[in-house]
């Protein structure tokens, strides 16, 4: 995940929720004689193009599909969209989520490779 800062969302007036613009970014683009299709050819780190697709207002929908968007920033979009958290508490419930699925698969793995029964690994769980 991302150090960098998730711009906040809105509802625009058609009710599609998009981040907030940068109003200098956005004229930039608009005005700077590059287009999205030139800086698609350049090497940016992945962190700052998910940022600019924030930056100039992309929607929530279509920031989820961008190919370079990964899941756990569209993860921590949401968590801010639906909870209405601060930014800080989304990263955290969204690292907690992360975490969890992550105890899920070694639990798993684990009674697969040792051939015990799940609840012989409770007792470990609180470590």
């Amino acid at each position: 995940m991302s150090n960098l800062p998730m711009q906040p969302l809105y509802a625009d007036e058609h009710g599609t929720t998009r981040f907030k613009a940068n109003s200098i970014v956005r004229h930039l683009l608009d005005h700077g004689g590059i287009d999205m299709n030139d800086l698609a050819m350049l090497d940016f780190p992945v962190e700052d193009r998910e940022q600019f697709a924030q930056l100039i207002g992309y929607s929530l929908s279509g920031f989820g599909e961008l190919g370079y968007v990964r899941d756990e920033t569209y993860t921590l979009a949401q968590t801010m969209l639906e909870g209405e958290e601060s930014e800080d508490k989304a990263r955290i419930a969204t690292l907690e989520g992360m975490l969890e699925e992550a105890r899920k698969a070694i639990r798993d793995a684990a009674v697969a490779v040792f051939q015990i029964h799940p609840d012989a690994l409770q007792s470990y769980e609180s470590c």
